[in-house]
């Protein structure tokens, strides 16, 4: 039955979720039922991707990056794939018309194996809309279902919550990014060794990303209000751990929000959203 192979290739996308990103598995819990197979399918998607430029270096990563794109081509053409994540994509793609994203999302992947330094703003920005903000509007698309005047309200928040969301990660991966991956993202990065003037130039620029798509968050539909707000609150939660540390620490470890501090963090936010506080 294909409605059992659909289903099966959403529960392949849910489980990727879970394996990879506790923080997003408990936003997608308290998303509506009806969206959230749609966004496990999106992650599925967009953490494959992602895994073959970061994390495959021992092996062909273009060769790879290759044959996953021309899959997905497949699958859109044909409107099914035996890969199970491609599968349940596909359908999220032509039922919220995400075509351009995906060719943008790929676009920054490639980047990712040819690019190791962002030197000016434009490129800088450039590479966060392909890889983190037209995630963010593909989620969008989902939570309003379809509904463009309401897209079109809300998609500049979208787009600033993946950029906060994004900058918070290079500034988390830093170490691991230079020396492992070759990569720098910050072009006012200019030195491999970050110093607390440029850290704090940083966090400022993401505070105001913050801000403004906070603005949008209060207007989505309940469906996707609380899971985005919950996810907001963590990242926002890691961005003052790394505010409290020094530059040098920042160079030397990849920081992270402890399990009970993410409990805690989920507590506080549900029941500011309970209270009708945001």
């Amino acid at each position: 039955m294909k409605s059992l192979f659909d289903s099966s290739s959403y529960d392949c996308s849910k489980l990727i979720t879970n394996a990879y990103s506790t923080s997003f598995s408990m936003g997608i819990k308290l998303f509506g039922p009806s969206i959230r197979p749609s966004i496990y399918a999106i992650y599925g998607f967009v953490r494959y991707a992602d895994e073959i430029v970061d994390t495959f270096g021992d092996y062909d990563q273009e060769t790879l990056l290759d044959e996953f794109e021309l899959e997905y081509e497949r699958a859109i053409e044909r409107k099914i794939s035996l890969n199970p994540i491609l599968n349940s994509f596909q359908e999220v793609v032509h039922k919220f018309d995400l075509y351009d994203y995906v060719r943008d999302f790929m676009r920054s992947m490639r980047y990712d194996l040819s690019v190791n330094e962002y030197k000016t703003e434009e490129a800088y920005k450039d590479y966060i809309y392909g890889s983190a903000d037209v995630v963010g509007l593909m989620c969008l698309r989902v939570f309003v279902n379809n509904d463009n005047n309401r897209f079109n309200e809300l998609k500049d928040y979208a787009m600033r919550l993946g950029s906060a969301f994004q900058k918070v990660n290079f500034l988390r991966d830093l170490n691991a990014d230079l020396t492992e991956l070759g990569r720098s993202y910050f072009p006012n990065l200019n030195t491999s060794v970050l110093d607390n003037e440029t850290k704090n130039a940083i966090i400022l620029d993401i505070e105001e990303d913050f801000r403004e798509a906070y603005k949008g968050i209060v207007k989505l539909p309940m469906e996707g209000r609380m899971g985005v707000y919950l996810a907001y609150r963590y990242y926002q939660g890691l961005l003052r751990k790394i505010k409290r540390l020094d530059s040098k620490q920042i160079m030397t470890s990849r920081i992270r929000i402890s399990d009970p501090k993410k409990v805690f963090i989920l507590c506080k936010a549900y029941t500011r959203y309970k209270l009708n506080m945001i």
